[in-house]
């Protein structure tokens, strides 16, 4: 009303800088010509709101008194938040099984799942090999290196222990952002001499789901888009990105986040996708151009995918398939980031599982597990140079106070150049052939397996009930069946990563071929006690 009066220079626009409003500070209107009749108007609505109020009813219309009191504050009730004292069986070298699994019971939180089972899981004690053993002196054979991840088993071998003990003597910690190591230099230096491509650029977080959140990260400031396009029955970590990118039941956990597409992949769940490899890759590679195409080029940022998925089941995607999602980001200019958590270092056989498919080098390839043989945690993130280049002298925009640690990158260069120099590759090799044979003849024998993959020392088998079909829906509760096979494992000497229906087959790289041979009867063992199961009347 102020500014509308100045601009006609009415009578109440001197008493702008009365107020101390400078009249050039108020955005002003300039009427051509203010007619009577509006100044009249604005004169009234001037004389009935005014700070004291209505000029002749001064009890109506003055400054607004708030109609409530102000809430009293809540008191806080005092409660002791001291610190507690430590109990002296903290001085023990040993506790006694029920001082265990008293601390298991009442302070033990599980992770994913509810709590219920943590008094059930065997108390692990020592590892050896590929053999583990429990407090009780059970031997275990670990299936599947626990979560595909202890390639290298369970003896760490003296030239790692030197390694991380002389950097814990040497140099235990330092930041990142602050000061260089000459391992971190070194660690870099072989990965960039090893890895296929111009992947030159390295960086460490702690896992491989920091790794995938970093490299959504570095996808969108590199291109300045956001989306993330990914596949349908994958896996990429549990932190809030890439379990948003996760396609099963575990990214509802996640909640809902903007910016991320799911696309099919060559494997679906309830409909085929083709009669042959051929036609499943062109298919699939249709479809993923049309929501490209669809959702914008100019939107997308990048396309994650494992490259050969793991936890949802081992799938080998169809030939030419990679090869075409890597044409189609070239074509769209997307980034290719290539999830190899689990399939990298030789799980497949080669260092990088992206070196089965012809031409196909990713913008960003994430990894960990294998790094270090889970003997201590790290990830990793590899860059193509026109991505290191752009961050020479742009913020990357991604860090961690744990990020590069000196003593964890020191176990990963001691646990990837003793890899490189016993050729793990042709050793994984051997052991394909082996688990070729071995599970072809679980399909042929039990009536439970529906089909079985294999590559390299990774295969999964799909088990079925006595209808045919899946014992149960990934993340749905466990029906009687799958019980079945966890009570059959543990008697038979198995340990590992039973996520039902699949029946993941990962041992540890170090396996010897009569330990894998023993490892494939206990298995037998496991799926004929699940025959029988559901031979048997429910």
């Amino acid at each position: 009303r102020l500014a509308v009066l100045a601009g006609c220079r009415g009578p109440l626009a001197s008493g702008i800088a009365e107020v101390g409003v400078a009249s050039k500070a108020l955005p002003t209107r300039r009427q051509s010509g203010c007619s009577e009749s509006s100044r009249e108007t604005w004169s009234h609505y001037a004389g009935l709101s005014r700070t004291e109020g209505h000029e002749k009813y001064n009890s109506v219309n003055r400054r607004y008194v708030a109609p409530l009191s102000p809430m009293a504050l809540p008191q806080l009730a005092p409660a002791d938040n001291s610190a507690g004292e430590m109990s002296a069986k903290h001085l023990k070298e040993k506790w006694s099984d029920e001082e265990i699994e008293a601390a298991v019971s009442d302070n033990v939180v599980m992770t994913w799942g509810n709590n219920s089972t943590r008094s059930s899981l065997p108390v692990l004690v020592r590892g050896e090999g590929v053999y583990l053993y429990d407090n009780r002196g059970k031997e275990y054979m670990d299936l599947t290196s626990m979560a595909v991840c202890t390639n290298m088993g369970y003896t760490v071998g003296d030239e790692i222990k030197k390694a991380v003990l002389r950097q814990l003597e040497e140099l235990a910690y330092s930041y990142p952002g602050i000061g260089m190591v000459e391992i971190r230099a070194r660690l870099c230096s072989l990965l960039a001499e090893i890895t296929p491509g111009d992947i030159n650029g390295f960086l460490f977080p702690l896992g491989g789901s920091e790794a995938n959140e970093g490299a959504i990260r570095i996808a969108r400031r590199y291109t300045g888009k956001v989306k993330i396009m990914s596949a349908m029955r994958s896996y990429h970590g549990g932190t809030s990105g890439p379990l948003a990118a996760t396609g099963d039941f575990r990214t509802r956990f996640a909640g809902e986040q903007t910016g991320f597409v799911k696309i099919f992949q060559p494997h679906a769940l309830r409909f085929s996708t083709g009669a042959s490899d051929v036609d499943a890759a062109t298919h699939a590679l249709h479809m993923l151009e049309e929501q490209i195409i669809s959702e914008g080029p100019d939107s997308i940022a990048a396309v994650l995918l494992e490259t050969i998925v793991g936890a949802n089941g081992v799938f080998i995607h169809p030939e030419g398939y990679l090869e075409g999602v890597r044409a189609l980001c070239d074509r769209y200019g997307l980034l290719l980031i290539l999830d190899e958590v689990m399939c990298g270092f030789w799980r497949t056989g080669p260092l990088f599982a992206f070196q089965h498919f012809p031409g196909v080098v990713p913008d960003i390839l994430t990894s960990a597990k294998g790094l270090t043989s889970s003997f201590l945690p790290l990830g990793m993130i590899g860059i193509r140079q026109h991505i290191k280049e752009h961050f020479e002298k742009n913020d990357l925009g991604w860090g961690a106070t744990y990020a590069n640690h000196p003593v964890l990158l020191a176990c990963a260069y001691e646990v990837v150049k003793k890899n490189c120099q016993i050729r793990l590759d042709q050793k994984v090799r051997k052991i394909e052939d082996v688990m070729f044979e071995e599970v072809d003849g679980l399909i042929k024998r039990h009536r439970c397996v529906l089909q079985g993959r294999v590559i390299g020392a990774f295969g999964c088998l799909d088990l079925i009930n006595s209808s045919g079909e899946s014992l149960n829906m990934l993340g749905q509760p466990l029906p009687p069946a799958a019980l079945e096979v966890k009570r059959s494992m543990k008697a038979n000497g198995l340990i590992g990563l039973f996520r039902s229906p699949l029946m993941h087959i990962c041992p540890p790289l170090v396996i010897t071929e009569e330990e894998l041979r023993e490892m494939f009867r206990r298995l037998d063992r496991v799926l004929t006690d699940l025959d029988t199961f559901l031979a048997s009347p429910q």
